[in-house]
């Protein structure tokens, strides 16, 4: 068995003359949740189509699971779990119709059934309104019972298309927790997300794609550091001559430098590091009295790697 749950070689999707997804490598290891994000159009559905048998690429090779999804799709859809933005479920059925219907579709066993519907609607807290018809839950109810329907016959990989898209915070954070306990079971979990605190809280690793073109792929915390800007803030004492400006912008990874407010914001391009070369220069000139270093956050990296939101 392969190391990894979903290995994508050169994949193009093209509907006519328009390509959807362009040369598209990547390797998502098991047990890793894997976030896939991008602008409206960036090619992330298509791209999740294809994982998932439903559409065939253009050119290249999906393998999930071991298995060519060119050839073996059919086979691999006991293995996998989904969870799409809209959620299909039977509104008129109770969770646990919903439950047993999803149950025969996908060959679960009869005998352990009870035990793990119970289990499972348990883990989403949704115990006691098993009986109650979904058309009476609330929007963050149904995508936790669309959860437990795609972990019900245990699959290996999980699919989560905006898995927390119109909930509220308290159901939110709910989901979260379940979906990083599936990491402790060892399943692997691809995510596609507009909410870019939710990619940094969750995933293991991120793909940025943009015009159906890959265009970032690390940790969350690596692409800050890589294409983040960091913000040095110092307050001296007294103010500085106008000459130390322009030394500042004279270093080396130094992308600006501006001062208002009796602050000095110096701003550092990607993994530059030159704190120290900061403070040892205005020093010199003047007494620090307050030092700040603000973080680049995933949004910022977002919009400097593909110029538009996640929703333009």
């Amino acid at each position: 068995m392969t190391d990894y749950a979903i290995e994508l070689t050169g994949v193009s999707k093209r509907f006519g003359n328009f390509t959807a997804v362009s040369d598209l490598t990547l390797r998502v290891a098991q047990g890793e949740i894997f976030g896939l994000l991008g602008p409206n159009g960036s090619g992330k559905t298509t791209t999740i189509n294809m994982v998932g048998g439903l559409s065939q690429p253009s050119s290249g090779q999906v393998s999930v699971l071991g298995h060519d999804m060119a050839s073996d799709s059919r086979s691999m859809r006991r293995s996998l779990g989904s969870v799409p933005q809209e959620t299909a479920l039977y509104e008129e059925l109770s969770a646990e119709a919903n439950l047993r219907f999803h149950a025969d579709l996908f060959d679960v066993a009869r005998h352990g059934l009870e035990q793990r519907m119970t289990h499972l609607l348990e883990l989403v807290g949704l115990q006691d309104r098993r009986r109650s018809r979904v058309s009476t839950y609330s929007g963050g109810m149904k995508r936790r019972l669309a959860l437990a329907r795609a972990l019900l016959h245990d699959p290996e990989l999980l699919y989560l298309d905006e898995p927390t898209l119109g909930v509220d915070v308290q159901s939110r954070r709910a989901l979260w927790d379940y979906i990083l306990d599936l990491k402790q079971q060892g399943k692997t979990a691809l995510i596609t997300t507009n909410y870019l605190e939710e990619a940094n809280a969750l995933c293991d690793r991120i793909a940025i794609l943009d015009h159906g073109k890959l265009v970032a792929e690390d940790t969350p915390s690596n692409l800050k550091r890589k294409y983040g800007d960091t913000v040095i803030d110092l307050v001296l004492e007294p103010w500085p001559e106008p000459e130390l400006i322009l030394q500042l912008r004279k270093l080396t990874g130094v992308a600006d430098v501006t001062h208002a407010d009796g602050v000095i914001k110096v701003t550092v391009e990607g993994e530059h590091s030159v704190a120290g070369e900061v403070v040892t220069l205005v020093t010199r000139q003047s007494r620090l009295v307050g030092i700040n270093q603000h973080q680049p956050n995933l949004e910022e990296v977002f919009l400097s790697l593909t110029g538009r939101g996640l929703r333009d």
